[in-house]
């Protein structure tokens, strides 16, 4: 079974999120938590929106899109079950995963285009947490530093 990943972006990322979601297909089973247009909207609410579904269970994942991805990830980081990663390559998706335990990708719709964005999605998606080392670094994360 796929694995859920809650979306959501503010105007600046509409549509690229439009594009992902058709690119992906049905590699993943997607929770579209909005924005819906290009109208003018905060990119904390759509931050938080996702936080909220992923903390209540109805996400594994979360991508969140915004102009730079800066923004929507520090909205989305303020809850202490979230961990989003600003990415703009492969490599800094599979790092987020892979050292981090990432489990939020954010993206910049100004900075990156639809191919990267898709290859930072597809390797954010099958990259596991190699623990480890790096489970102490999590740790802290998880119950402040």
């Amino acid at each position: 079974m796929p694995k859920t990943i809650a979306i959501a972006c503010d105007h600046a990322g509409f549509p690229l999120k439009e594009a992902l979601k058709k690119a992906c297909g049905d590699r993943y089973r997607w929770l579209d938590l909005g924005t819906n247009s290009t109208d003018s909207v905060s990119y904390a609410d759509f931050g938080e929106h996702l936080a909220k579904a992923i903390g209540a269970g109805r996400a594994d994942y979360g991508i969140l899109i915004c102009g730079t991805g800066i923004g929507i990830s520090i909205a989305a980081n303020r809850y202490a079950h979230i961990r989003a990663a600003v990415c703009t390559s492969s490599t800094m998706a599979r790092l987020a995963r892979a050292h981090n335990n990432a489990n939020v990708l954010a993206l910049g719709a100004r900075i990156i285009g639809a191919e990267v964005a898709l290859d930072c999605i597809d390797t954010f998606m099958t990259t596991d947490f190699e623990g480890g080392r790096h489970q102490a670094r999590v740790d802290k994360l998880n119950t402040g530093l």
